[in-house]
């Protein structure tokens, strides 16, 4: 079995923000129990039980543990402290720890906090824009949300590794890559959405291509109405291949660029719905049940 990472799902009851496009609110009824309460009464079972998935992924040459969810993890600070405290329990653990956020709630005393006791290495900024007030106007949380190059330096002076992950939203249509420029202009366009992410600092950049699921739920329809054009997506991948040199493939296919001192990486398949040969994984789910799955959305794909 290979396994590229594990996603470890931070527990909250709901999340702070709002963003119209989330792949966790197209499957809400997908849920799993709590287990991770210290106020249940077989608490310590149930934590032998995760440590247990924990050990199991990483003796099956997983690396890499990103800790996300359905919801903000850093509104869960007491799993993270939990979770910094596997860590040290583990007699074998892991030493390269992801967060994906949206940067809402963090200030310097979390990102210490993180990085001291958590163990967290680098956080991954998911943006719907790179402009604040549009991206916070798309995300929509009942928290103030962060000035993104503010937070980006914080990021970067407490010395995390900084991923920008672009969800290509239509912003990108109006205000780099706009219909009525000349293709020279359109490709400019591309060259400045990287060269904005350089000046914010960042080390790797993940563009997400948004796709709908032709549900037809409320995330569909904002999806069809404001994912960024074709045109945008395929001028992007253009300008990356072209301009990039190839650094490596992963596991699932997609391919590593070194683009101007950014690795640049086009996600096609975030949720790994791809044809799978044998048991190879992009990802294991570490659900608050302390179970393993290889689907977020799916509890058939149980595996331990």
């Amino acid at each position: 079995m290979k396994i590229q990472s594990l996603s470890v799902v931070v527990p909250n009851p709901a999340c702070i923000n709002s963003c119209p496009f989330c792949v966790s609110r197209m499957n809400a009824d997908t849920t799993y129990k709590n287990q991770m309460n210290d106020n249940l009464p077989f608490f310590d079972l149930y934590l032998k039980d995760y440590i247990k998935r924990l050990e199991f992924a990483r003796d099956n040459g997983c690396n890499t543990v990103m800790l996300t969810g359905n919801t903000e993890p850093q509104q869960n600070r007491k799993f993270l402290t939990y979770f910094g405290m596997f860590m040290q329990l583990m007699k074998n653990p892991f030493h390269w720890i992801e967060m994906q956020t949206t940067g809402v709630l963090l200030d310097q005393n979390y990102l210490r906090f993180l990085r001291n006791h958590v163990g967290v290495n680098l956080i991954s900024l998911s943006l719907s824009a790179l402009d604040s007030k549009v991206n916070g106007d798309i995300i929509s949380s009942n928290a103030p949300m962060p000035d993104i190059p503010f937070l980006c330096n914080e990021i970067k002076r407490y010395d995390f590794s900084l991923r920008l992950s672009l969800n290509l939203t239509d912003y990108y249509d109006k205000e780099y890559v706009r219909a009525g420029d000349s293709p020279d202009e359109q490709i400019a366009g591309v060259g400045r959405i990287f060269e904005d992410c350089r000046k914010l600092g960042a080390d790797q950049v993940t563009i997400r291509i948004l796709y709908s699921s032709d549900t037809g739920t409320p995330q569909d329809e904002w999806i069809k109405e404001h994912a960024a054009s074709e045109n945008v997506v395929h001028l992007i991948e253009s300008y990356v291949k072209a301009n990039g040199i190839v650094l490596g493939v992963l596991p699932h296919g997609a391919v590593k660029y070194s683009l101007d001192g950014l690795c640049v990486v086009i996600d096609e398949d975030c949720m790994d719905k791809s044809e799978k040969t044998g048991e190879d994984y992009k990802y294991l789910v570490l659900q608050p049940d302390c179970k393993l799955y290889s689907q977020w959305d799916d509890k058939s794909s149980l595996i331990f």
